[in-house]
């Protein structure tokens, strides 16, 4: 294996390109108020905004099912009843 493979060309041309992309990058960010400092506190944010609305959603199909529930299961259960005193009659 050789460099050119490992790298994806001229090691000191992919590190000026890098270098180049990570100052774009790095002023695309601090235009949008991201900074090193609150950086990873950022990413904590975004990542329990994902997962409280995640589980947000899960708790308002838990809530919706568990009311409609409380009207499905005991008719199911009846039916189950009549349709089983019905078949030993038979």
């Amino acid at each position: 294996m050789d460099r050119n493979m490992i790298f994806g060309g001229n090691p000191f041309g992919v590190a000026i390109r890098l270098a180049l992309i990570s100052i774009v990058v790095g002023i695309v960010m601090k235009a949008l108020g991201i900074d090193l400092s609150n950086f990873f506190q950022r990413i904590n944010e975004l990542l329990r905004n994902i997962y409280d609305l995640g589980f947000g959603a899960v708790e308002w199909v838990l809530e919706y099912m568990l009311l409609g529930a409380l009207v499905v299961v005991p008719i199911w259960l009846i039916a189950r009843v009549v349709g089983a005193a019905r078949s030993k009659t038979e």
